[in-house]
């Protein structure tokens, strides 16, 4: 598995730096600090490229910085290693209030420090001069070497679809502390806390790494990779729900079970700092302690020259509590370091795997501009059914789709079902199964489970198939068997059946397999998750769909890109709701369907288009033609990030604004009108994060069942709040985008 390596002894650096040199002594190798050039910290990186690189400095003779010109991270590393300083340099903050230990694990049942100094006398805040009257933990593990490197890829991400961004990896530097123990039970450990801070983004990951040598096995019961003593947000007396964390974003790939960052973050822990007696709050309860860890486990035992590998933690600084400028600065955390989150397919979903009807559906994609067939949930395909004739069937669909320029793909359900008792997760309260996040699930790491994505490996390699959509992708589940040979027991059940899930995707990832997955899998090679609905609400009269469907685009673009998003289109019936509620036969809804495809394809968000055909009539085919033409005229800007305008109420124009600086289309607006009847409106536009500042070049389009228009351009000057006014007039029920240069 991915986070349990073999390693040679030979790698250890800290033995050459014993041997022949102190810790002062390379730290004097560096570059000094003072004579760093910082970014031009007057560019708002969110709207200018910064090009001062990540580098890796010397402050005087006992600190070392990583520093983007951005954000800096300064650490004390005599007479130990502590963080002294995480610093926003654009408005100057800096977060920390006091020193901790880089790090803590609980190995063979002993909980151990890793770095820190011990001694300050108060946490309220932090005086340079405390910090040469500081001392160590004789208990803790002790710093003997450090190390410089460039960053390395997450994983092997094979690009072989459009993708709004292609620069990967990114660009930047990684340092890692590597610590030892003289107590004699730690003889042969080696703790190794790395960072990394990327180019043009005040944004840096960390985690850990464990090696072992010599002859004994050592358990990894529990691990903290973060513990950052940093700044109250908010002071308050009393303490109550909602008190305000510090202004940092903190992620972690070890997330799942939801289809947004914030509620899929297991890990992440606001926490009172009781060496913080000082504090305003009576019941000394503010969240001002950041502890990042895994709600259980890992458990993994390691023997005689293994490497273990914790999760990787990523800290994003915003400069505002503005919400789109937060939320512009996550996304673009995610188009930095997961790229493959931009590749952004147009596809169907079809609902039959008959060869001649899949055959038809690639032909339609084809005349209509569609680019990927996914074989649907229902549609008959199984993905675990490794046997010569079915590979036979789909490798021949998969070859005919490619000889026509389409990719193919399916679905596979691994949760939400019950296998039997002995591969199924076992309650630890029950003893049974059952009780599992989504009722029944069987367990990854039984032979069931290890089965079954050997199966799965052996169907996309036989087949050639271009996607998986992963329907139950592991939620989260812990298992307290003790039978099943992927885990132990339940202290490494929930770790071990991680693990397999990203070594799986990462897998994906090298073979060029897009990857669907309804959980928060961005970090480790999801591309897309839903956007956020109601499945019932597919159900409901068709004219309802559009609005709430436009709703749901609104809400789930705050901190995803429009591409780690799908939402749906019921050509066919889904969960009820009967001929109202479907759009099938096509050209008899011909007017709904343009509803959806245009503020679909208007928002660069991908819906699943669910059914046995795209077309129906010559006409319905134009209408799907002229959206997808003109998305794939302007898709790299509808793919762009998004400014939200006015979200849909039903009641008057709503819409989004899509921005980019960096291209000809620095900003296309779509707005749309929810009414009965034409409106004419003055709306402002808000053209900062276009990076326009005097004048802006505005183009004026529209549709009519297969046909664009566009006006010719007109000049606007922007007012001091970089907005424009535009007049457009909205057709009843209907939309206009507004394109910007």
């Amino acid at each position: 598995m991915k986070h349990l390596l073999r390693f040679g002894l030979a790698i250890f650096p800290f033995i050459a730096l014993a041997q022949n040199e102190t810790l002062p002594q390379k730290l004097a190798q560096l570059p000094d600090y003072q004579f760093f050039t910082p970014a031009d910290t007057e560019k708002d990186w969110l709207t200018h490229p910064i090009a001062t690189p990540t580098t890796v400095l010397r402050d005087g003779e006992k600190s070392i910085v990583l520093t983007n010109g951005l954000l800096l991270r300064r650490w004390r590393i005599a007479p130990d290693v502590a963080t002294t300083h995480l610093t926003l340099l654009t408005n100057g903050d800096n977060y920390v209030r006091g020193v901790k230990p880089e790090a803590e694990l609980v190995m063979d049942g002993d909980t151990v420090r890793i770095g820190g100094l011990l001694g300050q006398p108060e946490y309220g805040y932090l005086l340079p001069e405390w910090l040469d009257t500081l001392s160590t933990d004789s208990t803790a593990f002790h710093c003997v070497d450090f190390e410089v490197g460039e960053i390395e890829p997450l994983l092997d991400w094979k690009q072989n679809r459009w993708s709004g961004e292609k620069n990967y990896p990114p660009r930047g530097k990684r340092l890692s502390f590597f610590y030892q123990n003289e107590n004699e039970k730690w003889h042969g450990v080696t703790v190794v806390v790395h960072y990394e801070m990327y180019d043009g983004i005040p944004l840096l990951s960390k985690w850990l790494s464990v090696k072992i040598e010599g002859h004994k096995e050592l358990k990894i019961n529990r691990f903290t990779s973060e513990i950052l003593a940093v700044r109250e947000e908010e002071s308050s007396v009393d303490h109550g729900p909602g008190l305000m964390t510090p202004n940092l974003l903190v992620q972690t790939d070890y997330a799942f079970h939801d289809m947004s960052s914030r509620f899929s973050n297991q890990c992440v822990r606001w926490l009172p700092d009781p060496d913080y007696s000082s504090q305003v709050n009576y019941q000394r309860l503010t969240p001002n302690l950041l502890s990042v860890g895994p709600p259980l486990g890992p458990g993994v035992t390691l023997s005689p020259g293994d490497e273990w590998e914790s999760f990787r933690t990523w800290e994003l600084s915003f400069d505002s509590h503005d919400r789109e400028r937060k939320g512009l600065a996550e996304r673009r955390l995610y188009r930095t370091i997961a790229p493959w989150a931009t590749e952004n397919p147009i596809f169907m979903h079809l609902t039959s795997t008959d060869s001649e009807v899949v055959k038809t559906a690639i032909d339609q994609c084809v005349e209509v501009g569609f680019e990927m067939v996914i074989l649907s949930f229902g549609s008959g395909l199984s993905m675990e059914d490794a046997n010569p004739a079915n590979i036979q069937k789909f490798r021949e669909l998969v070859g005919y789709a490619h000889s026509k320029g389409i990719q193919l793909g399916g679905y596979s359900l691994f949760s939400s079902r019950r296998i039997d008792d002995e591969n199924d997760v076992i309650n630890p309260a029950t003893g049974r199964p059952g009780g599992a996040i989504f009722g029944n699930a069987p367990c990854l790491c039984s032979q069931w489970g290890i089965r079954y994505l050997d199966n799965l490996r052996k169907f996309i390699t036989a087949t050639g198939f271009d996607l998986l959509e992963h329907d139950g992708p592991y939620p989260g589940d812990v298992c307290a068997s003790k039978n099943h040979p992927g885990h132990d027991g339940l202290d490494d059940s929930q770790w071990q059946q991680w693990d397999s899930s990203v070594e799986f995707y990462k897998w994906l990832r090298e073979t060029g397999v897009y990857l669907n997955a309804p959980d928060w899998y961005f970090l480790n090679g999801g591309s897309k998750t839903g956007i956020g609905y109601r499945e019932v609400n597919w159900s409901l009269p068709r004219d309802r769909q559009i609005m709430l469907g436009r709703q749901n685009i609104y809400d789930g673009t705050w901190t995803k890109l429009p591409s780690m998003g799908w939402t749906f289109t019921p050509l066919t019936e889904y969960q009820g709701g009967g001929a109202i509620a479907t759009l099938e036969p096509l050209d008899e809804h011909r007017k709904e369907y343009r509803a959806h495809l245009w503020q679909n394809f208007g928002s660069g968000v991908q819906s699943c288009y669910r059914g046995p055909r795209l077309f129906d009539t010559e006409e319905t085919k134009w209408v799907v033609q002229a959206a997808v033409n003109w998305y794939k005229n302007y898709r790299q800007i509808l793919n762009s990030d998004i400014v939200h305008l006015r979200r849909p109420d039903g009641q008057d124009w709503d819409g989004i604004l899509h921005v980019n600086p960096n291209l000809k289309e620095k900003g296309l607006a779509m707005l749309y009108n929810p009414l009965k009847v034409n409106i004419l409106r003055k709306i402002k536009l808000p053209l900062y994060y276009t990076g326009l500042t005097d004048v802006a070049q505005v183009r004026m389009g529209s549709s009519a069942g297969s046909s664009t228009v566009e006006s010719v351009p007109k000049s606007y000057s922007l007012n001091r709040f970089f907005e424009i006014e535009v007049e457009v007039e909205i057709p009843a029920g209907g939309y206009v985008w507004v394109v910007i240069e």
